[in-house]
C-alpha cells in the first residue's frame, strides 16, 4: 500500500511539471509556433499567425534553425513563412546532388492554395548555394514565385563536386522533368601540405569556364518579381559580390521588367548569410578533405558582417512590404 502511495506521487507529481512547463512555455513565448507539414510530398515547418486576409508566403529554401528563424520572424510581422529543407532528414536525400525541382514545384502549388497565402505574393528565399536554388526555382517556376531574395548569390548552377562530402562522380546538382539542370563542372577542391586552404580562387576558377558558364547561368530575366541580392564585398568563401553582378549585368542586357536591388556591404563577408541574431567571432571555417581538416577563411570582421546584417535585415523587410 506504501508502495502504490510513493508512486502515486510521484505521477503526480511529474504531472504537475508537465503541466507546468506547457502553462509556462504559452505564457512566456511570444512568437508565432510552427505546424509540421509532412504531406503532399514535401517536408516543412510553417509559420502562420491566425489572419482573415492573404498574406505574403516567404519560402526559406534549406529550412534548419536558419530556416525557421526567418519563418517566425516573417510570421511574427503578419506573413506567412515556411522553413523548407530538402535534405538531411528522414525520407530527403542526403546530399546535395541530383535534387529533384518538383520537390518544391509541389510545396509552391501546396502553399499558393492555403486560405491565409495570396498566391501572387510567395517570395523565395535563400542563402549561399540555397541563394543559387532560389534563383533558379523563381526562374522556372515565374507562375508560382513572385520574387526573390538572395544572400551571398551565385549567377550560376554548380556540379555536385563543389561540396566535399557529396560523391565523387560528377553529377547535376538540380534535375528538373528528368533533365540535368545545366551545371559547371568541376573537379573536386584538393587538399594541400598546409592545413588552411583557400576556396574563393576555387570558385573563381569555374566562372573562367566560358563555354560552360554561359550554359550554367540562371535565367534570371525569368524572374517574375522583384529581386534583392546581399553580399559581402570581401566575402572570401566564393565570389558572391562578383557574381551578383554578373546576375545585375544580365537584369540589365534583359530589360528586366521589375525592381532589383544588388547590395553589397563592405567590410562583410560570407557570414552575412548566417542568422541574423548571432554574430561570431569565429572568422574561421573547417573543411574535410580526404579525412584531413582544413581552415578557411569567411571573410569580413565581427563588425562588418554585424553592421551588414542589421541593416539587410530592415532592407529586406522593406522590401517585402511592397511586395
Amino acid at each position: 500500500m506504501r508502495k502504490n502511495r510513493i508512486l502515486i506521487i510521484w505521477i503526480g507529481a511529474i504531472a504537475l511539471l508537465i503541466v507546468g512547463y506547457f502553462i509556462a512555455d504559452s505564457l512566456l513565448f511570444d512568437g508565432v509556433k510552427s505546424r509540421t507539414i509532412n504531406e503532399n510530398g514535401f517536408q516543412a515547418n510553417y509559420f502562420a499567425k491566425n489572419i482573415s486576409e492573404k498574406k505574403a508566403a516567404i519560402v526559406l529554401l534549406g529550412g534548419g534553425q536558419w530556416g525557421d528563424y526567418w519563418g517566425q520572424e516573417f510570421a511574427n510581422k503578419g506573413f506567412i513563412g515556411v522553413s523548407l529543407p530538402y535534405t538531411g532528414k528522414e525520407g530527403l536525400p542526403k546530399l546535395t546532388e541530383e535534387i529533384n525541382l518538383e520537390y518544391f514545384e509541389k510545396a509552391l502549388t501546396w502553399l499558393g492554395k492555403q486560405p491565409e497565402v495570396h498566391p501572387d505574393k510567395i517570395i523565395v528565399m535563400g542563402a549561399s548555394r540555397n541563394a543559387e536554388l532560389s534563383l533558379l526555382i523563381a526562374s522556372l517556376f515565374p507562375k508560382y514565385v513572385a520574387g526573390v531574395i538572395a544572400y551571398a548569390p551565385s549567377s550560376v548552377s554548380w556540379s555536385n563536386t563543389v561540396l566535399p562530402y557529396n560523391s565523387d562522380d560528377l553529377k547535376p546538382s538540380w534535375k528538373y522533368l528528368g533533365e540535368d539542370i545545366p551545371y559547371i563542372p568541376m573537379d573536386k577542391i584538393s587538399g594541400n601540405d598546409s592545413n588552411k586552404i583557400g576556396t574563393l580562387e576555387y570558385w573563381k576558377s569555374g566562372l573562367v569556364k566560358t563555354d560552360y558558364v554561359t550554359e550554367a547561368t540562371i535565367k534570371v530575366e525569368k524572374i517574375n518579381g522583384p529581386i534583392i541580392l546581399f553580399s559581402g564585398k570581401d566575402d572570401k568563401v566564393w565570389p558572391s559580390s562578383f557574381m551578383a553582378d554578373m546576375i545585375e549585368q544580365r537584369i540589365e542586357e534583359n530589360n528586366f521588367k521589375h525592381s532589383f536591388q544588388n547590395i553589397k556591404y563592405e567590410k562583410a563577408g560570407h557570414l552575412i548569410s548566417s542568422h541574423p541574431e548571432i554574430n561570431s567571432n569565429n572568422r574561421i571555417g573547417h573543411m574535410n578533405i580526404n579525412g584531413k581538416d582544413y581552415e578557411f577563411e569567411f571573410g569580413g570582421t565581427s563588425e562588418g558582417d554585424e553592421k551588414a546584417k542589421k541593416d539587410a535585415k530592415i532592407r529586406l523587410m522593406e522590401y517585402l512590404e511592397k511586395i
